[in-house]
């Protein structure tokens, strides 16, 4: 039996940030939920049909968009049918996204009892004024509410976001966000710095952000507090307290597999030793409902130390050679000569048969992952 992981999108959200470049859409008028859920389930029927062997989903996470604007009834009609066309594990981790501003006590005590166990709260920021520029529609009140709310409907396995890098904010303002989010006491943190990404207002108008040397000063302080307050950095922008990392994304940056529903979701799937695809869906929700196009694309070989690295190398423990070639099917030697150029350049370092980052290594990624570029 093999395990997979299962990410499900929906699209809809309140408002679109202005930061924001994930396959969200602003809600226009009732969400058709009913049919949303029906897609979804023929889509994950549809995709299970390109793999081999008994299959097992061992965790599940609903992104998006805002899917807390959905009912726990839908959810429950989601993973019931999740439940009947394939194994779930009995110990399924399944995260639900979340943001303050559509936090209601009885919807999340629902929420609970149809099976989800663990929340991921879009919180940002606890600074008023920073959540207005970041185009947030809670307030740091209301954020402060929604985890209270979580945490008495029963969820004790809850992820804040928090970003930094923010305009106009101070190191200051950077760590009593932090200290704020910590004595909230969350199992686990994702903390990530403000990025302009192309196709969103940042990008084409964008703010008045501090300076570089002054976000890694402030990133240092808080990346401190966090280690000395019991949080693991396990990932890039991944923090936890123990036995708390989150295994849907230890299977993505492992470079497990997993299936990708929804409107514009992706999936990567081994369907036999040698044959690896990715699956790509509509991106628009009413293409999505009315069509469910799918593409299925081979994952070439040449591609698979660059995209092995790039997963694997955002993780702190790094991976061993006998990983590589257990999920790859390519012997060690086709991640040379970048392997190599990359431990003598500091950037990564080789203990035996597990390679990881240095710290050096730890802060230029790039310029680690364009060594394997057409290797």
């Amino acid at each position: 039996m093999s395990d997979l992981g299962l990410y499900i999108h929906i699209p809809w959200c309140i408002k679109k940030c202005p930061y924001c470049d994930f396959n969200s859409h602003a809600v226009k008028s009732n969400t058709p939920e009913d049919q949303y859920i029906a897609t979804l389930l023929n889509d994950l029927q549809q995709d299970l049909e390109l793999l081999e062997g008994v299959q097992n989903i061992s965790s599940i996470f609903i992104g998006g968009g805002t899917p807390s604007l959905f009912s726990a009834q839908s959810f429950d009609v989601l993973l019931k049918g999740i439940a009947a066309l394939v194994s779930v594990d009995k110990n399924v981790e399944i995260t639900l996204e979340a943001n303050p501003g559509t936090f209601e006590s009885q919807k999340f005590i629902d929420y609970r009892k149809v099976g989800i166990n663990r929340l991921s709260i879009g919180i940002q920021s606890f600074n008023d004024l920073h959540l207005k520029k970041l185009g947030r529609v809670h307030s740091s009140s209301e954020a402060l509410t929604a985890v209270e709310i979580a945490q008495k409907a029963g969820f004790d396995n809850v992820n804040l976001d928090l970003m930094f890098g923010l305009p106009d904010q101070s190191n200051a303002e950077m760590l009593t966000d932090m200290k704020t989010a910590i004595g909230l006491n969350p199992s686990h943190l994702s903390f990530y710095q403000l990025t302009l990404e192309p196709n969103t207002y940042f990008y084409q108008f964008p703010p008045q952000l501090p300076q570089d040397d002054l976000i890694y000063e402030g990133q240092v302080q808080c990346q401190t507090l966090l280690a000395e307050s019991g949080y693991q950095q396990y990932e890039i922008s991944a923090y936890a307290q123990e036995g708390r990392a989150c295994q849907h994304n230890l299977n993505y940056w492992g470079f497990g597999d997993y299936l990708g529903v929804g409107a514009g979701a992706h999936g990567k799937l081994s369907t036999s030793k040698h044959h690896r695809v990715r699956t790509f869906k509509s991106k628009s929700p009413e293409q999505y409902l009315n069509h469910r196009e799918r593409s299925v694309t081979p994952i070439k070989a040449v591609d698979l130390p660059l995209e092995y690295v790039m997963n694997q190398l955002r993780l702190k423990a790094g991976f061993s050679l006998e990983h590589y070639q257990q999920t790859t099917g390519l012997m060690s030697a086709t991640l040379e000569p970048a392997l190599s150029q990359c431990i003598q350049k500091g950037l990564l370092i080789k203990e035996g048969r597990l390679c990881r980052c240095t710290e050096k290594g730890w802060n230029f990624i790039d310029d680690i992952l364009g060594a394997f570029v057409g290797e």
